[in-house]
């Protein structure tokens, strides 16, 4: 177990970051008042790929990226949006968020060395008891 001085820091995220995670989830406030919850996930992703062109929010989906292990590629694992090269955006629709769902975001972050990531479950009742903010230490 590291000591108290060997953990690192928790630094926020730059300005430029928290601006694009600030425009990634009002686009996803808006797919999810027009459409609602209870779809399932491609069906979201679809919507916030047309909602992100129209907000002019730079993206990739279903981005492969490698997966290494002690400097070895030991496979590969698709994300579902790298949002502005500087963010990870996973998208969910179930029934309750998981602890596991959350591990997996930070996996993600520690495996591309970004900062920050969002995970959206999309089946709520109000998105925003949907969004979790995930930065990585």
């Amino acid at each position: 177990m590291p000591y108290e001085d060997e953990i690192p820091p928790y630094v926020e995220p730059d300005t430029e970051t928290n601006e694009l995670s600030s425009a990634v989830i009002g686009a996803a406030i808006e797919v999810h008042r027009r459409l609602g919850a209870a779809l399932d996930e491609a069906l979201y992703a679809a919507a916030l790929r047309i909602e992100f062109e129209l907000r002019a929010i730079p993206f990739e989906c279903e981005v492969v990226i490698d997966v290494d292990y002690k400097g070895r590629k030991i496979g590969s694992k698709r994300l579902d949006f790298i949002v502005g090269k500087k963010l990870i955006l996973e998208l969910k629709a179930v029934e309750d968020l998981a602890p596991v769902h959350k591990a997996q975001l930070h996996t993600y972050l520690k495996i591309t060395g970004f900062k920050l990531g969002l995970l959206l479950n999309f089946n709520t009742a109000v998105l925003k008891d949907g969004i979790k903010r995930v930065v990585r230490a």
